[in-house]
């Protein structure tokens, strides 16, 4: 019998994990912000306070993200102590992001009391994004501008249609 027709065809490599760019890393291993997927998003989310869910993206083809994990740390010192850091992790980043409607990469998502607040995306000139944290962490929160219709009740308004 040959056995070389018995043994198991070669199986392709398990794809690596992502490779985290240093930069990235860098917010959690230094700056305090905490990874965040889809296990640990309520935990996050459950945590009192303004808080930045920051989505990369893929850093070859959004490089700005790079730029944005520079500028995320420089925030928080000009907003001493005003919100926290999560970073979403690749590979859960596309579903998280579509929970709070951010279409764009790189983007800041801002949520207070584990409720939506705004979205910044892009990289954008030092004196926009002061202007733009700071209206951010003052805003009411509000509905995350996700696909589908807002359920409310049938007597939240006088009007509605016959």
């Amino acid at each position: 019998m040959d056995t070389e027709a018995l043994t198991a065809p070669a199986q392709p490599p398990a794809p690596a994990a992502v490779a985290v760019p240093p930069l990235i890393a860098r917010l959690v291993e230094q700056h305090g912000a905490a990874w965040v997927d889809g296990s640990s998003i309520e935990g996050f989310l459950a945590e009192p306070g303004d808080r930045v869910l920051f989505f990369a993206g893929d850093p070859v083809r959004f490089p700005e993200c790079l730029d944005v994990a520079v500028v995320l740390p420089e925030l928080q010192r000009v907003f001493p102590g005003r919100f926290c850091v999560g970073v979403a992790r690749r590979e859960d980043e596309d579903a998280l992001a579509r929970r709070f409607g951010s279409q764009r990469w790189p983007s800041l998502v801002f949520l207070r009391d584990g409720r939506y607040v705004t979205t910044v995306a892009g990289m954008l000139d030092w004196d926009v994004y002061l202007a733009r944290v700071s209206e951010a962490l003052v805003m009411p929160t509000s509905r995350a501008p996700t696909i589908g219709i807002p359920v409310v009740s049938g007597s939240a308004g006088a009007s509605g249609c016959h």
